[in-house]
């Protein structure tokens, strides 16, 4: 029997949907990669300060957070297509931008350009919603998982296009902006293929769903952006330091791409089966699986700066981050109504890209700043990990002390 088979008829739609996903997760997701491999080496040739090496990644990760909103509300009226597109077309601009600042030694350009990219990855971020729309709830988990699983080629793809693109032109890293923005530009006709009904619009009288305020309080929903939020925020503190962390230990610009090669293709590998785990094991134990995980991932990089604690530390966790981010992702979708979809997940992904950009702009100063050495650098880095694996772990316990009728979807 072929997984075609297996479907519903209602999710037929959906399946196809997910495919036109998958490739865009895979081919524009490329973009993330090579943006994270890169930026923080290029913003240590332009910075005058080398605490602000990675600001340009706060930067990208701060345009994500103020885009989400206004990204979502946009695809609530007029379509998950409309804002895909708007994505694409920032991608492209920021990437255009980030090669000019490069090309002119001009560091305030060059993070001028971060914030156009980071609504592209925003607009990335929605993929995994969009790939619920449509889907049955039985098949909605699986169908999350199978998007994130396109960030598997895109682990490939893009830091291997840094291998080529890096060093293609006389100024450093221009290259690699380049081929990011023949990606958006390239992938932008994939969302050709997508076909997600507009929301209906409301009628007078229509139940318009809850407030924002009213669903943050509900605990379960409480308790999937706390965790999204802390699994996203740790696994960018640690990955835009790993680059930095490699190099200044004596290892080359492509053993850091090899690095993040494996690192994002941990994040995405396991979402083969993510989806199949949390419908066996519910979803409460996958996050916090991956929560457990995230610490291991800390404890092995503290163990020592070999290529290979790298490694396995950047490895644990991309694992990490996938159970914990789509477990807390198929948590909060399974709470919402269709008309509330557009209201709390723009608030979600503003509260998680806020994490991230806290996250992201600890990172580079804890790096470069807090020791005397990349080594000292390093360890505190992942240190810091240790408190919000603390506060997501006693969130998951406190929902699970909460009457059955509240912790139900």
């Amino acid at each position: 029997m072929t997984q075609t088979d297996t479907l519903p008829a209602s999710d037929a739609q959906s399946r196809r949907n997910v495919w036109v996903l998958v490739a865009a997760q895979a081919i524009l997701g490329a973009q993330m990669p090579m943006i994270f491999t890169i930026a923080g080496l290029a913003g240590q040739t332009l910075a005058s300060n080398a605490c602000w090496a990675t600001l340009s990644i706060s930067i990208m990760v701060i345009g994500s957070m103020f885009s989400a909103t206004p990204l979502s509300a946009i695809m609530q009226k007029y379509g998950r297509r409309a804002g895909f597109l708007i994505g694409t077309t920032a991608g492209a601009l920021g990437a255009g931008i980030g090669a000019y600042g490069l090309y002119s030694a001009s560091f305030p350009i060059f993070l001028f350009g971060a914030f156009f990219s980071g609504t592209y990855m925003s607009a990335q971020g929605f993929y995994r919603f969009a790939a619920a729309d449509t889907a049955s709830e039985a098949f909605r988990p699986k169908a999350i998982s199978w998007v994130m699983a396109g960030g598997l080629l895109s682990a490939i793809i893009g830091p291997q296009l840094v291998k080529v693109t890096a060093q293609a032109f006389v100024v450093p890293f221009m290259g690699t902006y380049i081929a990011v923005i023949v990606l958006n530009l390239v992938g932008s006709f994939l969302f050709l293929g997508l076909n997600i009904p507009k929301p209906a619009v409301p009628k007078p009288g229509d139940d318009k769903g809850r407030t924002r305020w009213e669903m943050i309080k509900e605990p379960r929903i409480a308790v999937a952006v706390i965790c999204a939020t802390v699994s996203y925020a740790l696994m960018n503190l640690v990955m835009t330091s790993s680059p930095l962390a490699v190099v200044g230990c004596g290892f080359k610009t492509a053993d850091a791409a090899d690095v993040v090669t494996m690192h994002v293709l941990a994040m995405y590998v396991p979402s083969f089966f993510t989806g199949h785990l949390i419908a066996r094991f519910g979803v409460e134990k996958i996050i916090a699986l991956g929560l457990t995980i995230l610490a291991a991932a800390g404890a092995v990089a503290l163990t020592g700066v070999e290529l290979v604690n790298f490694f396995a530390a950047l490895v644990l966790l991309g694992i990490g981050w996938n159970f914990g981010f789509i477990g807390a992702t198929s948590m909060l979708v399974g709470t919402l109504a269709p008309s509330e979809r557009g209201r709390m997940q723009g608030l979600n992904d503003l509260l998680v890209f806020g994490g991230v950009t806290m996250a992201s702009l600890s990172s580079g100063g804890l790096m470069n700043c807090s020791g005397g050495s990349v080594e000292e650098g390093w360890a505190a880095v992942n240190i810091a990990m240790l408190p919000f694996l603390v506060l997501a772990g006693g969130a998951l316990i406190w929902l699970a002390l909460q009457p059955k009728e509240m912790r139900a979807n």
